[in-house]
């Protein structure tokens, strides 16, 4: 795909873009033949978090990340770097690990047993001899491109020219520093949950402003009139601001009684709520007792599965473990309304009577959402699919 600058430079805004009023038309979330073009030009070459250094503390501790067909092994080596790499043996493709964490001095094929080292080097070959093209130095693992951003571990498999997560997060990372992530450690295990949708449908929703009074009946009775939403580019920033008002909801107004005061937070952040969707399918939810990671993975044009974990300070006080339980049963009934939503919105992106929507000048997120896909693929501005093929010529 090359460098994506280019295109970039000349779709910066609405004012220049043909198309702006208008959203991604529906054949973008139901088409096969889009779906491999977009995976190779938008999926691959993006950032997809993994895990926390704190998951991968000690020497061979290692966690995978499996999508697009690709499995990738974040690994701890003796030196203290954490290294990614394809998790394939070199020799006949065969998987070097299994399950999502484990920890291992060396990665050892379990079917011809080639030895590789944490760093990726080839260190051992039953019956080298018997190899005449064998080389160990060239036969290492397939390195994957790793960043690490305040703490959390993140991999792409190409570089496509998108910008890295320290320069999406760089508008706001005044207002993240006193979080402390690189503290943080992660109080559950990853949670994976299938949807069928299409992983723009989901992220959409996420950036969507105009749903949450319709929609969520709990984030309007805590949050009152504060939601706001601001497009900076590459990121989305959202919050909402917890009302006085005690809620007609238990665990709402539970929640409002007795969120404990966060020493290190500024007078702000206690009782607000952020919320921040990169570049194109990872979100943060930061909360003062808390973080909540999501990331949508493709799975087919209409498939998805969301890959989700917490965060948090150590903090052993009960009223902070019983807040930390009402996040859970608020947000809980969020999703389950979330993903009602969106399964019925992907059964109407199939219609062969919706094309695309108008989009309002306050759906900024969406607007810039929707601008990067019509810069990367211009077949996107089409609102209906155009014929089989295209893609190829």
């Amino acid at each position: 795909m090359g460098d994506l600058s280019g295109a970039f430079r000349h779709i910066s805004s609405d004012e220049v873009d043909p198309d702006a009023d208008w959203s991604l038309p529906g054949w973008l979330y139901t088409d096969p033949e889009y779906f491999a073009v977009e995976m190779e030009r938008v999926i691959r070459p993006s950032w997809q978090i993994v895990c926390h250094e704190s998951d991968i503390a000690a020497s061979g501790a290692y966690r995978t990340l499996d999508y697009l067909g690709e499995s990738v092994i974040a690994i701890r080596g003796e030196d203290g770097a954490i290294r990614a790499f394809a998790n394939v043996c070199r020799h006949r493709a065969m998987r070097l690990v299994e399950g999502p964490a484990g920890c291992a001095k060396k990665l050892v094929c379990p079917y011809h047993a080639w030895t590789f080292e944490p760093d990726g080097r080839l260190s051992g070959v039953p019956m080298k001899s018997d190899y005449p093209a064998l080389k160990l130095e060239e036969n290492g693992l397939a390195p994957v491109a790793v960043e690490i951003w305040r703490g959390f571990v993140f991999v792409r498999l190409v570089d496509g020219g998108f910008p890295s997560v320290a320069e999406m997060m760089a508008p706001f990372e005044e207002e993240v520093a006193p979080y402390r992530f690189e503290d943080m450690r992660r109080i559950g295990d990853v949670r994976l949950r299938t949807r069928d949708v299409n992983w723009k449908n989901v992220g959409d929703n996420y950036s969507d402003n105009l749903h949450i009074p319709v929609a969520h009946d709990g984030l309007t009775r805590i949050f009152g009139k504060s939601y706001e939403i601001s497009d900076h580019g590459w990121a989305d920033r959202m919050k909402g601001d917890l009302v006085d008002k005690p809620s007609a909801n238990f665990w709402e107004r539970f929640y409002q009684a007795h969120l404990p005061e966060v020493p290190h937070l500024p007078a702000q952040s206690q009782r607000r709520w952020l919320y921040y969707k990169l570049w194109p399918n990872i979100a943060f939810d930061i909360y003062a007792d808390q973080i909540d990671f999501m990331q949508w993975l493709p799975l087919t044009p209409t498939t998805s599965v969301l890959r989700e974990m917490c965060f948090a300070l150590p903090d052993e006080r009960r009223e902070m473990k019983l807040v930390r339980y009402a996040n859970w049963r608020i947000n809980r009934v969020v999703n389950k309304e979330d993903t009602w939503l969106i399964e019925r919105i992907q059964q109407g992106m199939a219609s062969q009577s919706y094309g695309a929507g108008p989009i309002g000048k306050s759906e900024v997120c969406l607007r810039s959402f929707a601008r990067k896909i019509r810069a990367i693929t211009p077949e996107a501005r089409l609102h209906k699919a155009p014929a089989p093929g295209w893609s190829r010529k």
